[in-house]
């Protein structure tokens, strides 16, 4: 196929409370579309069941994360129910670097910097069908305490009213259906006119 898009990647920052499924959304997306990749954030939570170190996450101790941080080396970072997130910089710019778009999986907190660092991207919020799904997904994981859901509940609801800083909103209410809607988003996007490389139309069409 045809591609008369500029060499730049696009950056997608895809927001939800814990437990809408966002996670799973952005991983079954950028199986389906080989030019889209999931960038992988550092964390200093403990690895839940079946989660791998460089896969999932890359799960560092709190002194690395500070020095990282203390360096300059995160394009975002936030502290999320007690815990360390950030997004490595070198990690954007080797993906970039490889010609890919960029997905990150990350919390509102860490959107709102890289919305407000003027890096750009697409933002993109999932929203749960009602916070009563949203209590029945975060038991049905079975691998957090009775506090950490509450708390996750309760920061849960502080994130649903930042949803109108974001340029999207898909519900995860039908997961197909959901899917569908966020490949769509990724679709337009990728099909704007100013991501057209100028340069290549010419050359082709003598323009």
């Amino acid at each position: 196929m045809t591609d008369f898009r500029n060499k730049k990647g696009i950056l997608f920052i895809v927001s939800a409370p814990s437990g809408a499924g966002k996670t799973t959304l952005c991983n079954d997306l950028t199986a389906k579309m080989p030019s889209l990749v999931h960038s992988i954030s550092h964390t200093t939570r403990t690895p839940r069941p079946g989660e791998v170190d460089g896969e999932h996450y890359y799960f560092v101790t709190q002194e690395r994360f500070k020095a990282m941080e203390e360096a300059g080396e995160f394009a975002e970072w936030a502290i999320v129910h007690g815990n360390l997130y950030g997004t490595s910089k070198t990690e954007l710019e080797r993906l970039f670097g490889l010609g890919k778009d960029v997905i990150l999986d990350i919390d509102t907190q860490g959107a709102m910097k890289i919305k407000a660092s003027g890096m750009g991207g697409v933002f993109v919020f999932i929203l749960p069908p009602s916070m009563e799904v949203l209590e029945k997904r975060l038991r049905g994981r079975e691998s957090d305490k009775e506090e950490d859901i509450r708390k996750r509940l309760e920061r849960g609801v502080e994130e649903i009213r930042s949803y109108g800083d974001y340029d999207y909103l898909v519900v995860n209410d039908d997961f197909g259906a959901a899917l569908d809607a966020l490949r769509s988003v990724v679709v337009a996007e990728k099909n704007r006119v100013g991501s057209v490389d100028a340069g290549l139309l010419k050359e082709k069409f003598g323009l």
